[in-house]
């Protein structure tokens, strides 16, 4: 050991001899004791420098590492501790680190931060497998930090169970995911801050939140600090995007308990009898299948095939689904046992294939089916859209360059991003909404679709919209500075202006939207009678809700033949309501309806489900409406060229049209931007009569 004006150096090379790592971490605790605070050390592939520096006490102690040195830098760190190491280290920086402040100038091998439970880790390039693992939070204590400039191996955050991790993203060793392989496995607290693309996480034991105010202070502040203790603060403006970082943090127990399992049809197929064959151990002894679709032809229908096999024409389940699934296609595949593809394909079309196709959709696929023609029923494809619960998630393109903002959460929001994004777009979604999924999340009662299956599938599609912006008011200069800021905008922001009725008393109506959106949150308050103005499917999704929370005598009246039709209106009378028309109101009164024929049916609540209509107030002077929607061309694009509309705004309809539209707009966005021409390349439809 010598003096030098920069600290006390200790020598890790003696003589031309390597002094031993016990022998070296011997005279660090002798130099601490003796009263030396600012230490050099000068390594060669020594173990445990900077730890257990518990001597000292509260006096701060410094310590500069230069040299090639060995594992557990900072290993059991006490708050005392700053270590500096000037270039990369090697497995387990920070080990048990219980405070100290470790600052690596390059990168890290394995297992840094493990199970770290005060301090922080400073890394100015990229860290190996297993970063941040069984990390630790006492509360009465800042939690544990990492930070990586880069990115991290696999298994990062693998049970977790404190603290914060920051990664991000720069000149990542894996541009394509910056997490690595399979992290989060096991964590059951903490969080993580990311910037940049990955492949998925643990979904069982964590999940994708909205990176809040508090969370982007917290973040901006220490990101300044961090780049200034790494000697790189030019990249702060780089780096000190909100929009470029997303949050994962840990499920709570109760999260955990209510996610989805996988069925176990599902277990057997893919991991029991991939193990141990069909029919598992007594797979020689069964001669019997579990199950299966019967979609195979038999008889003399084995002699026919039909004339849109050979593609010449739309096969008429395709041609009636507005989101242009290629039923035909599905089934075929399932038909040759590749099952899992049929499955998949669907999210090529649409992003809610279980949600919409499986429970939400009045499948106009098996009304147009053309076994009909022949006393057959109809394939049923239910069973596909719900087996879509476990469809593999399509890989996203490199981003293109070209951006786009879509105003609105919802279905025709959510799909029109979702395409964007395959079609290597990048998408930024803004609602107004706390949630996504737009009426599907707020208003749709749970009667009609297991709230499990929604969750799902919108956690999906978080996993491919990188960048969504919840609780966005938005008004006309914001959509002019998004049009700027932008390639294009998509304005999908729905309908959600219930139309009221202009009679004396309507004001001691509730609206449709009001009550079903306060059903979904356990607030709604209904009376034992109930009359419902309009007997379209949403008046029909309010009477079954009624009867859910207990109305007795419920009655929806139209002005004409009631529009609802499948499962809304099966629901409706399956709970006992009654249908009356024609009925013109005159007045809403304390005692009920009052019609114009002298008529009036008492009621103790009186919903109005005369429709929604859409709040175009934000919209800028350049995009035209018509009769109070958007007007649009046939490629849904607004007045102004760089303005698209799809859904409610444009017209009113069912989910699968706004998710068609969705789909045909980011198409012709994606056209467009490559300075393409619109091509029509749909082939012509099938003459339902040649159907013998």
């Amino acid at each position: 050991m010598e003096a030098e004006q920069e600290g006390f150096v200790i020598q890790g090379v003696v003589d031309g001899e390597r002094v031993d790592s016990r022998r070296l971490e011997e005279d660090i605790q002798r130099a601490v004791q003796s009263g030396c605070r600012n230490l050099l050390v000068q390594a060669f592939g020594h173990h445990g420098i900077g730890g257990r520096l518990w001597a000292a006490g509260d006096s701060p102690v410094f310590v500069r590492v230069q040299g090639p040195l060995g594992q557990r830098v900072g290993a059991m760190g006490f708050p005392n501790t700053r270590i500096v190491v000037e270039g990369p280290a090697s497995d387990d920086v920070g080990w048990l680190n219980a405070g100290a402040a470790i600052t690596v100038l390059g990168d890290v091998s394995n297992g840094c931060a493990n199970a770290m439970a005060q301090g922080r880790v400073y890394v100015a390039g990229n860290a190996g497998a297993r970063a941040m693992t069984m990390t630790k939070q006492n509360p009465r204590f800042d939690p544990p930090e990492l930070w990586v400039l880069g990115s991290v191996g696999d298994y990062f955050a693998e049970f977790m169970a404190g603290g914060i991790a920051v990664v991000c993203g720069h000149k990542p060793q894996d541009p394509e995911n910056i997490l690595g392989y399979r992290p989060c496995v096991g964590m059951v607290g903490g969080k993580i801050f990311f910037r940049g693309p990955v492949r998925g996480f643990s979904q069982a034991d964590a999940m994708e939140v909205p990176v809040s105010d508090a969370d982007w202070d917290w973040l901006s502040s220490g990101l300044k600090t961090y780049l200034e203790e790494i000697g790189r603060p030019e990249l702060y403006g780089q780096l000190a995007v909100r929009g470029q970082w997303r949050l994962i943090r840990a499920r709570t127990p109760a999260e955990k308990k209510d996610a989805p399992r996988r069925p176990m049809a599902s277990f057997y197929e893919r991991v029991w009898e991939a193990e141990l064959g069909a029919g598992g151990l007594l797979g020689d002894l069964l001669a019997a299948e579990r199950g299966s679709i019967d979609v195979v032809a038999t008889g003399k229908w084995r002699r026919f095939v039909p004339v849109w096999e050979n593609k010449k024409y739309l096969p008429p389940c395709q041609e009636a689904c507005p989101a242009g699934i290629p039923v035909a296609e599905r089934w075929r595949l399932v038909r040759e046992g590749r099952v899992d593809e049929a499955v998949d394909l669907a999210l090529a079309y649409t992003p809610f294939p279980a949600a919409v196709c499986g429970y939400l959709c009045p499948n106009l696929c098996m009304q147009a089916c053309s076994r009909a023609a022949g006393g057959m029923a109809p394939v049923d494809v239910t069973v596909l859209g719900r087996a879509s619960m476990d469809a593999a998630i399509p890989k996203p393109p490199p981003v293109t360059g070209k951006s786009v903002a879509v105003i609105g959460g919802g279905p025709a929001g959510i799909s029109t991003a979702w395409q964007l994004r395959l079609a290597g777009h990048r998408a930024v979604v803004y609602d107004l909404e706390q949630t996504l999924g737009g009426k599907m999340s707020s208003v749709i009662p749970a009667s009609r679709i297991p709230p499990e299956v929604l969750d799902a599938e919108l956690r999906r599609a978080s996993r491919i919209l990188e960048h969504v912006y919840l609780q966005e008011e938005l008004g006309p200069e914001d959509i002019k500075r998004l049009s700027t800021d932008y390639d294009f905008v998509v304005i999908a922001s729905g309908a959600g202006k219930p139309r009221t009725l202009p009679v004396p008393g309507a004001d001691r109506a509730q609206t449709a939207l009001d009550v079903l959106r306060a059903a979904r949150q356990g607030a709604a308050k209904i009376g034992r009678r109930v009359v419902i103005i309009g007997a379209g499917n949403v008046g029909c999704d309010v009477a079954t809700e009624a009867a859910r929370l207990g109305a007795e005598d419920i009655t929806l009246v139209d002005i004409q033949k009631p529009a609802s039709f499948g499962k809304e209106r099966e629901h409706a009378e399956a709970a006992g309501a009654r249908f009356v028309w024609p009925k013109f109101a005159e007045a809403i009164t304390e005692e009920g309806v009052r019609f114009k024929d002298g008529e009036t049916l008492p009621a103790d609540t009186v919903v109005l489900a005369l429709g929604d209509a859409p709040d175009l107030s934000f919209l800028p002077e350049s995009v035209e409406t018509e009769r109070g929607f958007v007007k649009v061309d046939d490629d849904y694009a607004t007045t102004d060229p760089r303005v698209f509309a799809v859904g409610d705004v444009v017209r009113p309809g069912l989910l699968a049209d706004a998710i068609g539209a969705g789909r045909k707009a980011a198409a012709a966005i994606s056209r467009r931007a490559a300075g393409q021409q619109a091509v029509d390349q749909a082939l012509p439809s099938f003459d339902p009569d040649r159907v013998k």
